[in-house]
C-alpha cells in the first residue's frame, strides 16, 4: 500500500529555513544537496512509513503519535494518520528538541 505524504507549513518553513542558512553558511549546492537528501528521506515514507521509530523525548512522556526518521544530522518527525504522512518537524537534531517539540507538538495535547 502506498501513503501519501504531505508537509505541514511548518515543515515546509523548516526547509526553507534550513536551506537559506545552509546557502549563506556554506555554499548553495551543499544547500541543495541537503533538501534533496531530506525530500528523499521523507518521500520514502510513502512505501513505509512504519519504519521510522518513536521520539525519545515524546516516547518519554508517553506519546507514540508520532515517529521519525533521519538524514543526519536532521530528524524528519512525522505523525501517520489513515492513509496519510503528515510530515511535522524537519530539525537539526543537535537543537533543543525538548523546546522544538513543546512549542510544536505537544501545543495541541
Amino acid at each position: 500500500m502506498s501513503y501519501q505524504v504531505f508537509l505541514t507549513d511548518d515543515a515546509a518553513r523548516d526547509l526553507a529555513d534550513l536551506y537559506d542558512y545552509i546557502e549563506s553558511h556554506d555554499a548553495p549546492e551543499k544547500a541543495s544537496y541537503v533538501l534533496d537528501s531530506i525530500e528523499k528521506a521523507f518521500l520514502s515514507l510513502a512505501e513505509s512509513p512504519e519504519r521510522g521509530h518513536f521520539p525519545q523525548e515524546l516516547l518519554a512522556i508517553g506519546l507514540r503519535e508520532y515517529r521519525e526518521i533521519h538524514f543526519k544530522p536532521y530528524r524528519i518527525i512525522y505523525r501517520l494518520m489513515a492513509e496519510n504522512v503528515y510530515v511535522m518537524v524537519i530539525a537539526d537534531g543537535r537543537r533543543n528538541m525538548n523546546a522544538l517539540l513543546q512549542r510544536r507538538l505537544l501545543q495541541a495535547w
